[in-house]
């Protein structure tokens, strides 16, 4: 026992020595460009007024699911559901799990098996390393976005090859290049998974993803879809063939050995849905990315990108975390990314934009962020 809270002890006083020391944060008062509620769905009143009607026509709903989906867990309501998000998506079939990191854990610690290889990108979110990680399969990794490293790890590539990506990057808030990336897979016989994460909702007609606004759904060997950013609620779904989802059934064990997500939960995506089709969300936050991009100065480093996550360098812990807290003392909640969760040297403000911002709130962050 003594080992072990040693153990801990030291663990925990070497972050605080490199300044990467992590803590939690209640909510604040401060105007949010921080949060990935991009469309603003979470706090809009007319979505929660749409999932108030709809639950006044479910009157024996149950507050929880019971068991997992393959037990009591499992309700027609869910199933009809994901047909419609299959479809919403051009997609064959549509499987829901609890979280974004279950479905991404659940995939890829059962699809590739004992001499396959995965290829992913350097930048992957965290919950596709430890799905891989689970796996049996060879592992290897090219650098972020580049072809020519990409091609290397496939010529060299054994088994069955999966290609892993992210259509928006979360930390850099850059795109892969997909259509270059399938033609390549293409070519060594290899299949596409792309985490749509913080897609959804921003691209394509109606948010339906870059994949979609690509036209490649029908090329793409899989999609991870999430719940809890643009469409404001929770929960997560892996696109693919019908076989693929009867796969996940009976192999994914983060959707078998665990209990399902409540009615209440199922049917607030739903709603989700309905308010996301029902105008053109995605053109305002457009609006928002353009009139930020031009208003942030020069002399900043601001990263490329199209979607709503704005990054801006400031290498160093102490620099980059400094700048947060000024900006946070101005009433603006940005968070300072540090490293660990990024390499060294490339720490940094990850502002997200959201449709809730008023162009006056983004006009006086540039403003504040052009004295930094």
């Amino acid at each position: 026992m003594k080992e072990i809270n040693t153990f801990i002890s030291d663990s925990l006083q070497k972050r605080i020595l490199d300044n990467s020391y992590r803590t939690l944060k209640p909510e604040n008062s401060l105007i949010d460009f921080c949060s990935n509620d991009y469309l603003g769905f979470s706090r809009s009143e007319e979505l929660k007024n749409l999932f108030q009607t709809e639950l006044k026509k479910q009157p024996e709903y149950h507050l929880g699911s019971g068991g997992s989906r393959l037990l009591a867990g499992n309700h027609s309501f869910t199933e009809q559901l994901e047909h419609q998000i299959a479809i919403f998506h051009d997609s064959e079939s549509a499987l829901i799990y609890n979280s974004g990191f279950d479905a991404n854990i659940g995939l890829f610690s059962s699809l590739p098996q004992r001499g396959d290889t995965i290829i992913s990108d350097e930048f992957i979110h965290a919950s596709i390393i430890d799905g891989i990680r689970l796996s049996h399969a060879n592992r290897e990794v090219f650098r972020h976005n580049d072809l020519n490293n990409l091609e290397q790890k496939l010529k060299l590539a054994k088994g069955r090859i999966y290609v892993v990506v992210e259509s928006v990057y979360s930390m850099d808030g850059d795109e892969a290049p997909l259509q270059d990336i399938l033609n390549l897979a293409d070519k060594y016989n290899a299949a596409v998974i792309v985490d749509e994460a913080h897609a959804i909702g921003i691209f394509g007609a109606s948010g339906k993803g870059l994949v979609y606004d690509l036209g490649l759904s029908t090329r793409v060997f899989s999609r991870i879809i999430t719940f809890g950013k643009a469409l404001g609620t929770h929960g997560s779904a892996i696109l693919g063939s019908s076989q693929l989802r009867s796969y996940l059934i009976n192999f994914s064990r983060s959707l078998i050995y665990t209990t399902a997500a409540p009615f209440l939960n199922h049917l607030l995506i739903k709603c989700a849905y309905t308010y996301l089709k029902s105008m053109d969300h995605q053109s305002e936050i457009r609006k928002r990315i353009d009139y930020f991009t031009k208003q942030v100065s020069p002399n900043l480093k601001l990263l490329k990108s199209h979607s709503a996550i704005q990054i801006i360098v400031i290498p160093g812990n102490d620099k980059a975390r400094e700048a947060a807290q000024l900006l946070q003392k101005n009433g603006f909640d940005i968070r300072a990314i540090l490293s660990p969760s990024v390499a060294k040297g490339s720490e940094r403000l990850r502002i997200c934009l959201h449709n809730h911002n008023s162009f006056e709130q983004i006009k006086n962050l540039c403003e504040l962020l052009n004295h930094i």
